[in-house]
């Protein structure tokens, strides 16, 4: 039966028992010890007589896997029966005991209902309350999709200081494809090619007062392009005004990863750098062109982000890489105006004028107020989703055992510490030498030193992930104020639910054109007018623009 069609029959009020549905179910535990075994037991006794109670369903044999962890579904046989038949078209509605079921992951779960969806199966979540087939389902595994990212947090920070472990251990963590490099055998050696294009930028950028836009044009304009062929990046070349490698030194830690499912990486403050003057990479321009340089950029940094910070706008970034010119297909750039209004341009108007794209700069605050509108009007019960997020988060398990680690490192501590009193002994007794007695204390103090600072740093790791009762009411508390929009639209809402925003090629200044992609559903048609002439694509002062209409 049509997913859509459902709903329909739904929103005219018959609930999913009133429906003629093929219905099955899925149990699962994670040991095969007798009193799991019993609950998987009962767990089917239940399902079997609860969907054959129902007059309008008719039972499909359900899928039971048995002793089997939740974490992975690869060794979950039945699972990925279930999954196949779905698709197969054997049945149209799945019953199971709560998200948790499907994968310890709640990502991975979130994952599965969307694609059953796309199936035509809806799934009934009966301990979390959620029944995908309602209008709202979606929006409520998208948002706690949002929410769930602790767990994946949780291993990002255990590759971090896996990280952070190597580059103590001397080993060289870079990118292969630097700018005016070659990288070989992790050596570095200058590509005299691409040399060129790295000094002509620190030239125009600390000699000539040249900005870091305009110096992407004129590259452009002299016949250098990016790899792809295309005009450089603006990111590109602010990277290579900030990489110390260009004057000879090494640099790590320069970067972090913040989301591991999608790599999105962030640059970290220069006081958390790892850099020294290393004779073993070439250095294309000078440590005074460089520094000079540099310097210049932190100034005008903190000049850029002294006029952000003046601005009232609350949303500073949610639509980064989500707005897209239908003309010509590239996303659109945020700017901050002298007014403080935050705006975005098309990339191409950004880089090559007016002349190049006729598509009308947007403003934040009518964008926040168009997706405030579309998820208020989504929003059935928001008291129901809070409690499905919490209940979520509340069965998050501790993925990691820390006190092993801990004790087993005190252990490696106090072991030591017995070796350097037998040290002493032998030395008092005149058993060894005052240099040989120096030279192995020495390497034992170094050793317990390296013990205890990994011992504080998995301390601090345990710290972190522990999820406490203040730090649950708290996330409770944002999500109350995130889904209330009396301050805004909240921009993780955003980036958690919008997919991407097509500017259409019919928008002029005054009347603009939207196609909304969310993570969920159809896409949307928004229309709206901006009184005219008091809108202007530069630095004039905004208007309220009038409410926005919803096209289908």
């Amino acid at each position: 039966m049509n997913v859509l069609r459902i709903r329909n029959e739904m929103r005219n009020g018959k609930t999913i028992f009133d429906l003629p549905l093929r219905v099955t179910f899925y149990a699962r535990v994670s040991t095969d010890k007798d009193e799991q075994i019993n609950s998987l037991e009962n767990q089917v006794q239940y399902y079997s007589e609860l969907i054959r109670s129902k007059s309008n369903w008719i039972y499909v044999e359900g899928y039971v896997d048995e002793g089997i962890s939740g974490i992975s579904t690869k060794k979950r046989d039945s699972f990925l029966r279930m999954i196949a038949d779905a698709k197969a078209g054997k049945f149209d509605f799945i019953i199971t005991k709560e998200i948790s079921r499907f994968s310890r992951s709640t990502l991975d779960s979130i994952k599965y209902t969307q694609e059953l969806l796309e199936y035509d199966v809806g799934v009934l979540f009966q301990n979390d309350n959620i029944n995908t087939l309602d209008s709202d389902s979606e929006f409520r595994l998208v948002v706690m999709a949002g929410v769930a990212q602790d767990e994946v947090r949780k291993l990002s920070e255990r590759l971090k200081f896996g990280f952070r472990q190597a580059i103590k251990n001397g080993h060289v963590l870079g990118n292969d494809q630097l700018w005016g490099y070659n990288k070989k055998d992790c050596k570095l050696t200058i590509n005299e090619a691409e040399a060129v294009i790295i000094r002509s930028i620190f030239d125009l950028y600390a000699n000539k007062g040249v900005g870091v836009r305009t110096i992407s044009k004129i590259l452009y304009d002299e016949g250098y392009t990016s790899r792809q062929g295309n005009a450089f990046n603006v990111l590109t070349i602010r990277h290579i005004l900030c990489n110390p490698k260009y004057k000879g030194w090494y640099c790590a830690n320069m970067s972090q990863t913040v989301d591991y499912r999608t790599k999105r990486k962030v640059f970290l403050d220069e006081s958390e750098w790892i850099m020294y003057p290393d004779p073993s990479i070439p250095a294309i321009v000078s440590e005074e062109l460089w520094d000079r340089a540099h310097a210049i950029y932190k100034r005008r940094s903190a000049e850029a982000r002294a006029r952000a910070n003046g601005a009232s706008f609350h949303n500073r970034y949610s639509y980064s890489g989500k707005l897209i010119c239908e003309e010509h297909q590239t996303s659109f750039h945020r700017q901050v105006l002298d007014s403080g209004k935050e705006v975005w341009q098309c990339r191409v108007y950004r880089n090559r004028g007016r002349a190049a794209c006729s598509a009308p700069q947007l403003r934040t605050e009518e964008l926040d107020r168009i997706m405030a509108d579309i998820f208020t009007s989504m929003i059935k019960d928001r008291g129901a989703i809070i409690r499905a997020v919490m209940t979520v988060l509340e069965a998050v398990p501790q993925e990691h055992d820390y006190s092993k680690d801990i004790q087993r490192l005190e252990s490696e501590i106090d072991a030591i510490a017995v070796k350097k009193d037998r040290l002493l002994e032998l030395s008092i007794d005149g058993m060894i030498s005052k240099a040989e007695f120096k030279q192995r204390n020495d390497g034992f103090n170094e050793q317990m030193a390296r013990l205890e600072q990994s011992l504080r740093e998995l301390r601090g790791e345990e710290q972190r992930n522990a999820m406490t009762a203040p730090q649950l009411a708290q996330i409770q508390e944002a999500l109350e104020g995130m889904l209330t929009f009396e301050g805004g639209i909240d921009s993780k809402l955003v980036t958690t639910i919008l997919d991407r925003i097509i500017v259409k090629k019919e928008s002029t200044k005054e009347h603009i054109c939207l196609e909304i992609h969310l993570k969920f559903g159809e896409p949307l048609g928004v229309a709206f007018e901006r009184p005219n002439p008091s809108y202007r694509d530069s630095r004039s002062k905004s208007t309220t623009p009038r409410p926005p209409t919803r096209r289908t």
